[in-house]
């Protein structure tokens, strides 16, 4: 069992350290399955470390091994190695394309899905040992409202959600949205429309997936950070288990990409090392 103690000493440490960090956590999620959110983590990630950031990837969608498939990667060793106290974080991080690094999930294991107290702190932990050799850490999440997705997303600087045109899945980020911020106090929220034949008709859901937000959750802001065209490469890099921006980079939707990184480069100067310690693990090592 997890005291109070222990979660208020290791937040200090992590928190002292972080002041002096230029690390930026980004949370990436989904209302629901399906809507090309690991794929979109995986592009991202590459085309960040082409651009020289060191990035890591913590495959966070526990008990389900997803962006290691996608890669082409056959990791030995997984976060439930670490949880387990066999393996520390230095031992598993494997290296993708464009030297990523990842934190692999492990396929199968049933006792990762719900995480409890002791073990998210242990998490946390060892990512912190770590976490001063990257200028990013992405959380690619599991989609829906699990106590998994919410924790990784409250422990972000930035929570970034995947929806596509589709009607289910539109209702299932606002529901993860009004999760977020009923029960874990989050107020910012940027968007990725995926799966879109033009920018139009992204801004067009984005609008009233806003409108929707703003009329029941008026203290929640839901910002448009950018789009996904349609592209039929996506498939095909899929099939050969690697990143469509490394396959295909003159590719319309690697483009979009590209304007994706560029834009969050560009803003990230703007916040400093102090700003983002108040935020990062901000939730992580509250004890229920």
């Amino acid at each position: 069992m997890v005291t109070g103690n222990q979660a208020r000493t290791l937040k200090n440490i992590v928190l002292n350290k972080m002041k002096t960090s230029s690390l930026r956590v980004l949370a990436v999620s989904s209302g629901k399955g399906g809507v090309g959110k690991t794929n979109i983590v995986a592009n991202l990630a590459y085309v960040f470390s082409k651009r020289g950031k060191k990035v890591l990837v913590v495959d966070a969608d526990l008990g389900l091994n997803n962006i290691d498939i996608l890669l082409g990667l056959n990791p030995k060793f997984h976060i439930g190695h670490v949880l387990s106290g066999e393996k520390n974080v230095q031992d598993i991080i494997t290296k993708g394309p464009a030297d990523i690094h990842l934190l692999p999930a492990g396929g199968g294991l049933q006792e990762l899905t719900q995480l409890d107290d002791e073990k998210k702190i242990v998490l946390m932990e060892e990512l912190d040992q770590v976490s001063s050799g990257y200028d990013l850490l992405i959380f690619d999440t599991g989609a829906g409202i699990s106590t998994n997705v919410t924790y990784f997303c409250s422990a972000a600087h930035e929570i970034i959600l995947v929806a596509t045109t589709e009607p289910t899945s539109l209702t299932d980020v606002y529901a993860l949205i009004k999760t977020l911020h009923i029960k874990h106090a989050q107020k910012y929220f940027r968007v990725i429309i995926n799966l879109v034949d033009s920018e139009a008709e992204a801004q067009l859901i984005f609008r009233n997936l806003a409108a929707v937000a703003d009329r029941f959750l008026p203290d929640v802001s839901v910002e448009y950070l950018g789009y996904i065209l349609s592209d039929s490469v996506v498939v095909k890099a899929v099939r050969q288990q690697k990143a469509f921006s490394e396959l295909y980079p003159n590719s319309k939707v690697t483009q979009c990409i590209n304007r994706l990184v560029q834009k969050m480069m560009n803003e990230s100067q703007s916040v400093t090392g102090e700003e983002k310690s108040a935020l990062f693990w901000r939730t992580a090592f509250t004890v229920q």
